[in-house]
């Protein structure tokens, strides 16, 4: 599956000399839109061959929702490990993932925090039986290999930037494009260790670092799922210029960024830019 690319008429890039165009990668599929599909394309069939999936994610996660939806379409049991305490009545995305058949389960953020850990993994396998482990965010080698087939996708643009939540769609974004091209991730957590996590993620993947990126760390806005009256300002913005609404997590941090560093002159006269909305 394949998602649309369409261009963006903006005057704040236009005043700069640039193009830019989104690619509607949340177009791809209604249940699994995106860097979810990428991410979870190459991981289908282990998921099968061991019949159930693990997976890691906060309450309003969006890769919880993917995987529940995936194990659905795909047939496999699923089962998402909750960070924090179980709040009832379930939230809109736990309960989808319920109606699509996932187990919930829930540990206590002490111990999310170890959650890959040899003991806390065997913990949970004396618990579940045999699973298929997916770590939070659907980042792994497999899903690094779906998102480097985005490279194929975009030919002829200079600079493709997406949001960076666990790095694996930087990483495989980064290792698909061609030499002349380079990739702008935009971390929508705070700190500095982005950088570390997708050059691990590319080394477990391809045994090395790939291709031309970085991380602009200076748009997350408080951190992840945080936001500002001024972000908020500019999603409301966008809307109105173009009809998109924006998700306050991830894609409007980075079309922000964008914007901000367009008007720093960050970028040269004539750069054509694309940025992925991930869905």
């Amino acid at each position: 599956m394949t998602s649309p690319v369409v261009e963006l008429a903006d005057d704040r890039a236009a005043r700069r000399g640039l193009r830019l165009f989104l690619k509607r990668d949340d177009l791809i599929h209604p249940e699994l839109p995106g860097n979810k599909w990428r991410k979870l394309k190459h991981n289908l069939e282990p998921a099968r061959a061991h019949g159930t999936l693990l997976t890691f994610g906060g309450a309003y996660s969006n890769h919880i929702r993917a995987t529940a939806a995936a194990g659905k379409l795909f047939g496999f049991a699923t089962i998402g490990v909750i960070r924090g305490e179980e709040h009832l009545p379930l939230n809109d995305s736990l309960t989808y993932a319920e109606r699509m058949g996932m187990r919930l389960a829930y540990m206590d953020r002490t111990t999310y925090r170890r959650k890959h850990e040899p003991d806390v993994v065997d913990a949970l396998r004396d618990q579940w039986g045999d699973f298929y482990l997916l770590p939070e965010g659907g980042s792994n080698a497999l899903a690094v290999q779906g998102c480097a087939e985005l490279g194929a996708e975009v030919p002829g643009f200079d600079v493709i930037c997406c949001p960076c939540g666990t790095g694996g769609t930087l990483a495989g974004l980064a290792a698909g494009l061609a030499p002349h091209q380079r990739a702008l991730g935009f971390s929508v957590l705070k700190g500095n260790f982005m950088d570390g996590e997708v050059e691990r993620l590319q080394r477990e993947t391809y045994g090395e670092r790939r291709g031309d990126w970085r991380v602009e760390g200076g748009f997350h806005f408080g951190g992840y799922a945080k936001r500002t009256p001024e972000l908020d300002a500019f999603i409301d913005d966008f809307a109105d210029r173009h009809g998109i609404v924006l998700d306050p997590i991830y894609t409007a941090k980075m079309m922000f960024g964008i914007f901000a560093l367009a008007d720093r002159g960050a970028f040269p006269n004539g750069t054509q830019i694309l940025a992925i909305i991930t869905g």
